[in-house]
């Protein structure tokens, strides 16, 4: 048995949903199940999803204070005076910079822009930043991404004389800010349809009202922006995304070719991963550690060479962000181990000097996956006594419910149920740590503390192919609110299995069903390859791809998760070398010697607490290793059948194999016995050795069937001397126990440490494998 490392999470779909989907709108079968999954039963809301179009783009002017910011734009721009964009230091935050820059220089504005930084000025309005912005001859401030929380900022700017616009989506206050005009498409007096934008969604809504043209040019920036910012990827969200990306393809913008470049992406092949995994993060880089300015000049430039020396320069910082995020890792880990050992506590709270607050988000982020515990990582700053930090979480610990808890040590945390940021007193972060795990203990459970895995759509092997694969980028941009399917298929045959990479840490599976095969590959899942076994029987999960190589093209599933409900037989048969094979057997295993001269032999080469089978634990024996040889296969199946295990080691060691020995024959029984009549008498330990020289035996074979002859009474024996008895009754040699013990251990030898590993298979599958009735009753018999 391979246990899952997630806990496996079936979508339910209503019957016969898919199949009214495939043939209404002609989608493959896969497609039409991943709709269907995600609750789509009507064919024409199904079509309106995948062919998504302007008709979901709504009226800008239908945001409370939309004319209100607009008509106080026009008088700047018609009056010659000055306009400030203030952004913010993420991905979001700069595109959306761009977007409303592009429209208000478009209208022939005298406009510039100020991106805060993270470590000088922190998030959001900044009184400093808003007297320098007022010194640099500006009248207008229009926010985008960031002020809805600025109510003292605003209020100084306003004191300074200017006039404030705030665009932003994050979530308001019981008391907004006293701007001249607030656009939100949540504000609490409005009843804009759509409140899932981002700030650059809400930025191209400002740029459509302003220019009265729909900003198509923009969606490059709005297309980044919301993936970036993880907001759900449906209505507004979704057809930005979805068109962006369609002309994030074909753009000439030289930022888009230049971060290609430093990214090592094909523009044509651009998609929402794309996004998230190569753009994002290099914009986001700027930010976390300095000044995020210059992502915005490469946006802003028409020149190739100005764009490709940004580009670089994001790249670069982005390097450095990996290298530290790395380094606070891993000291973040050993942080953790050093503390708990694997007694990993309910809620991880790790602090350290020189951190670099703009990444420990990242970091938590890391801490979280590994150990699958909310975590919160903190910047200490001992010359100013605060902690800055970041907060993740999983399902079912809300995490800004549990900070608030503990409002009196976190004077300033804001958050969702999945993340948070934090500043606190460093005095504070012990109690905080003791808190929260105590806190973690209340509300998760032990089930809450193994990661799901939802699985959308179960498959058959027969259902994949390029096409259906191919057919899936119907359904994209997939994201946050409709995240990219997770595929299940069940009962497979590993028909191989190998680590690959330079370290040896991926895997390489082909599965089958008999028919069809597969090619599986798990990054990062190396280690399921010393579980698998030749014959194992899997279900693996994950995302179905195409692999191009050589201009040949071929499904693939990057697997995810795998896991196997049947029992495993590894074979270690004949490998004298335990350091060859002990290291993969893990920890819980039980190590099992059926004789007890096996024990101490076996317990001084392992290190191991050796045990023989009436000492087992039944409820603790899932996993044996068989180090000898049984006396018998009953003993055999008494040990398998009272425990049975899902993990069975078979390394059956002897001291000293008879099966090649092999037994006399009878003709050998029948010479040997008619020379022993002639001659009467015969000292085998003195002329044995010449006897089986004679006849081309062993001198083992002469006393073996002297010793037989012995037990069935056929001579006695003194002092190595036969003599042959005259008359002795009929008797089988089968009647010898020397003989049969011979028999029993050729026959156990043959068929346990000799056979192939399917039959060996054979033989315990017939133990493990019977029905519980015939297990009892063999338990009874035995």
């Amino acid at each position: 048995m391979i246990e899952s490392m997630k806990r496996w999470r079936s979508q339910e779909s209503e019957a016969g949903a898919a199949e009214k989907l495939r043939q209404a709108l002609g989608l493959s079968p896969i497609a039409a199940k991943v709709l269907a999954s995600r609750g789509f039963t009507d064919p024409e809301e199904a079509s309106a999803f995948i062919q998504i179009g302007l008709e979901s783009w709504h009226d800008p002017f239908l945001m409370k204070d939309m004319d209100k910011a607009v008509d106080l734009i026009h008088k700047h721009i018609r009056t010659g005076r000055r306009i400030a964009v203030y952004g913010d230091y993420d991905a979001d935050g700069v595109t959306s910079t761009t977007v409303l820059m592009k429209a208000l220089l478009s209208l022939g504005a005298d406009a510039f822009y100020v991106i805060p930084n993270r470590f000088e000025h922190g998030y959001g309005p900044n009184t400093d930043l808003f007297r320098q912005i007022y010194e640099r001859g500006a009248s207008l401030i229009v926010t985008v991404d960031n002020g809805i929380s600025g109510n003292e900022q605003v209020a100084a700017a306003k004191e300074m004389g200017m006039d404030v616009i705030i665009t932003d989506h994050h979530e308001p206050g019981e008391v907004l800010p006293e701007a001249d005009a607030i656009i939100h498409p949540r504000h609490p007096e409005g009843n804009y349809p759509f409140g899932e934008l981002a700030g650059v969604g809400v930025a191209l809504k400002v740029a459509h009202a302003l220019t009265g043209d729909f900003p198509a040019d923009s969606l490059i920036f709005g297309a980044i922006g919301t993936v970036a910012d993880l907001v759900p990827l449906h209505e507004e969200n979704r057809l930005i995304v979805k068109m962006g990306i369609g002309k994030l393809r074909q753009t000439s913008n030289p930022a888009v070719r230049a971060l290609c470049s430093v990214s090592d992406v094909r523009q044509h092949e651009i998609n929402e991963e794309t996004i998230g995994f190569a753009f994002g993060p290099r914009i986001n880089a700027l930010g976390r550690l300095g000044d995020a300015g210059p992502a915005v000049r490469m946006f802003l430039t028409g020149d190739a060479a100005e764009a490709s020396m940004l580009a670089a320069q994001l790249n670069d910082r982005n390097k450095e962000r990996q290298k530290m995020v790395a380094s606070i890792a891993d000291e973040a880990i050993a942080q953790i181990e050093d503390t708990y050992g694997d007694a990993v506590p309910h809620v991880l709270t790790v602090a350290g000097e020189g951190w670099n607050p703009g990444v420990v988000g990242i970091v938590a982020s890391r801490i979280t996956e590994k150990y699958y515990r909310p975590s919160i990582v903190l910047a200490l700053d001992p010359e100013k006594g605060i902690a800055k930090g970041s907060a993740r979480s999983i399902e079912g610990f809300h995490m800004y419910r549990e900070l608030k808890k503990n409002a009196d040590l976190v004077p300033h945390f804001g958050g969702h149920p999945m993340a948070a940021g934090l500043t606190m007193p460093i005095e504070h972060v012990t109690q905080l740590r003791e808190n929260l795990i105590s806190q973690g203990e209340e509300v998760l459970t032990e089930e809450d503390l193994i990661p799901t895995l939802d699985v959308d759509v179960q498959l058959t092997l027969d259902e994949v192919d390029i096409a259906s694969i191919e057919s899936l980028s119907e359904l994209g941009p997939y994201g946050v609110g409709f995240a990219k399917p997770v595929y299940c298929l069940t009962d497979l045959n590993v028909e191989s299995s190998r680590k690959i990479g330079s370290m040896k840490n991926h895997l390489k599976l082909s599965v089958s069903d008999g028919t069809i095969s597969l090619d599986v590959v798990g990054f990062g899942l190396g280690h399921l390859e010393d579980e698998l076994t030749p014959d194992a029987r899997v279900s693996v999960a994950g995302d179905l791809q195409i692999n191009e190589w050589n201009g040949r093209k071929k499904p693939q599933l990057m697997l995810t998760d795998l896991k196997s409900d049947g029992w495993q037989l590894f074979d270690v048969r004949g490998e004298r070398l335990l350091s060859r094979w002990l290291p993969s057997i893990p920890e819980e295993a039980l190590f099992v010697a059926f004789r007890k001269e096996s024990v101490q032999k076996f317990r001084a080469d392992t290190g191991k607490d050796i045990i023989q089978p009436k000492d087992l634990d039944p409820a603790r024996s899932s996993t044996l290793v068989l180090l000898d040889l049984p006396d018998s296969l009953e003993e055999l199946e008494g040990l398998l059948s009272s425990c049975m295990p899902s993990r069975i080691y078979a390394h059956f060691h002897v001291p000293e194999s008879r099966y090649f020995m092999g037994i006399p024959d009878r003709k050998q029984f029948g010479w040997y016995y008619t020379f022993l009549k002639q001659k009467g008498t015969f000292h085998v330990l003195h002329e044995g050795e010449r006897l089986a020289k004679h006849k081309g035996w062993s001198r083992e074979t002469v006393i073996f069937m002297t010793k037989v002859f012995f037990e069935l009474g056929f001579v006695t024996m003194e002092n190595g001397l036969a003599a042959v008895v005259g008359n002795p009754p009929k008797r089988d040699l089968s009647e010898s126990e020397t003989f049969s013990g011979l028999e029993r251990m050729i026959n156990i030898e043959q068929t346990l440490l000799y056979s192939p590993y399917q039959e060996l298979r054979r033989v315990i599958g017939s133990i493990l494998d019977a029905p519980e009735t015939a297990r009892e009753e063999q338990q009874l018999w035995i």
